[in-house]
């Protein structure tokens, strides 16, 4: 049966693997991202689309009205949005506290509240029972990201799973998170990749190589299926051993 797959942040990365492998198994997937070019650009065949900031309340509340007319169930939603505030403008500030203050407060904006608030504006369309929300982390949840605020951002939305697992779990609905080691292929780290912090980082892994949008697409995919019926509010890590379980 063909479901309805909302994936935030779809357009890129991660999120373009997870919409194709969903649409190539059948699924009708809705591609949200904040830049409608490339949303438009995407390589998703019969994908919606719909551009929205969904750190936004706003921008939220428009997405569930889109939903409501062109979906009406959830049946699967990914929650790709996310980054360190490459793509935010450049804010200049003599007091480094404040710069500190600005650096948090996108990277919860980013990484948080874009979960958050989608969740919330769309947890009384998710199906039941069957339905599917699935968060992505990262290995910096447990080790850091050298300033703390990524890490934590995204180290957030740990409890919120857990918490959201309880109350949604007598529905039916399935809640789990996905946190990826170092993946290639993506726009997240931008110009910040040499070749000496790739090798660094591949050499922590135990398989040898680095991960692909692919391989965390493929979890997400399996989470989403029926064989994942009774798996509920556990952190997956999809990093070729770089980071060892909890």
């Amino acid at each position: 049966m063909t479901r309805n797959v909302v994936i935030s942040g779809g357009g890129t990365g991660i999120g373009l693997a997870a919409a194709q492998t969903f649409a190539a198994d059948g699924d009708r997937v809705l591609l949200l991202g904040r830049r409608e070019e490339v949303l438009r650009k995407a390589d998703v065949p019969g994908a919606l689309t719909f551009a929205a900031d969904v750190g936004d309340v706003a921008g939220a509340r428009r997405v569930a009205r889109f939903v409501a007319d062109e979906l009406g169930a959830v049946d699967v939603l990914v929650h790709g949005a996310g980054g360190t505030g490459q793509l935010e403008p450049r804010v200049e500030r003599d007091d480094p506290l404040a710069l500190v203050a600005d650096n948090w407060n996108v990277n919860f904006r980013l990484n948080t509240l874009t979960a958050v608030l989608l969740t919330e504006a769309l947890k009384d369309r998710l199906a039941e029972p069957g339905g599917r929300v699935l968060f992505l982390s990262s290995i910096a949840a447990y080790r850091g990201s050298g300033t703390g605020a990524y890490a934590a951002s995204k180290a957030a939305l740990h409890p919120y799973a857990h918490d959201l697992a309880r109350q949604l779990g007598p529905r039916g609905i399935m809640v789990n998170v996905v946190a990826p080691g170092y993946i290639e292929d993506t726009e997240f780290f931008g110009d910040a990749m040499d070749e000496a912090r790739r090798e660094r980082l591949i050499a922590e892994t135990s398989d040898g190589r680095a991960g692909t949008p692919g391989d965390v697409a493929a979890t997400l995919h399996w989470l989403a299926s029926p064989a994942a019926g009774h798996v509920t509010s556990q952190i997956i890590q999809v990093n070729g051993g770089a980071e060892r379980g909890h």
